[in-house]
Formats: structure tokens, C-alpha cells, sequence
């Protein structure tokens, strides 16, 4: 058996990594937490022009009304009956967020107030109804 001799160098192995992971690590958290998630609703409808709307940056449940009827949430079609466990739950999740009702241009307005009707019955009063602005 032979014994080894140590030579007061050391032998470079390679860049330690350990630093650059705890600060890649460190950026994904920070961007966990700061992101804000957006239920969208998963169709585009053309929306209704007003000169009064307000832009709204925070976390929001979106609920899109097209033409024909049909309800959108969270990229899947929704019957009436739905909407208010639908938004139960994702206020369970997120409970800062608030509530938005997007119709088409062309929707009909008993829908939208049936729509309506569902979100505050799942607890939610503050609700707002999505337009685009005219630009002028």
C-alpha cells in the first residue's frame, strides 16, 4: 500500500456552483411570489366603448360573455349554474382578487345580469363589467 502525498496545492476540480444555484434559486422565488395570476377567461369578445372606464392592474376573475350566450371562465365554456362555484373557488384562492364580467357588444343583457347575479350570490359585491376605452 502506497500512502499519498499532499502537496500544499490543492487540484482545481472545476467553478464551485453552489452560489450561482442559491441565486438562481433566490430569482425564481422572488418571482413566484411577485407575479400576479390573472384567471383569464379564454375567449375575446368585442367589448363595449366607454369614455368613463378605468384600467384595473390587480389580480382579477375574468368571465367573458359572448354573443350566442355562452359563458367563459378560466379558458373553459361554463353553464349559469357553474358560475357561482366557479368564482367560490377561485376566491377561496385568491381572495384580494375581483370579479369581472366582460360581455360582447352584442350580449344579451338578461345573461349579463344573470351572470351577475351568480357572483354576488357567491359573495363577491364588489363586480365590474369590462369595456375598452375610446381613446378620445
Amino acid at each position: 500500500m502506497q500512502a499519498r502525498r499532499h502537496s500544499g496545492e490543492s487540484e482545481d476540480h472545476g467553478i464551485d456552483l453552489a452560489p450561482m444555484l442559491d441565486f438562481v434559486m433566490n430569482l425564481l422565488i422572488f418571482f413566484i411570489i411577485t407575479t400576479s395570476f390573472v384567471k383569464e377567461s379564454g375567449v375575446s369578445v368585442t367589448q363595449v366603448l366607454a369614455n368613463t372606464g378605468e384600467q384595473n392592474e390587480n389580480g382579477n376573475i375574468i368571465i367573458s360573455v359572448r354573443e350566442n350566450g355562452d359563458i367563459w371562465m378560466n379558458r373553459k365554456r361554463v353553464d349559469l349554474r357553474q358560475v357561482r362555484p366557479t368564482v367560490e373557488r377561485f376566491h377561496i384562492e385568491r381572495p384580494t382578487d375581483e370579479v369581472f364580467v366582460v360581455p360582447d357588444a352584442a350580449a344579451n343583457v338578461d345573461i349579463l345580469v344573470k351572470v351577475m347575479d351568480e357572483v354576488r350570490a357567491a359573495g363577491l359585491r364588489n363586480t365590474g363589467i369590462g369595456s375598452s376605452p375610446t381613446g378620445g
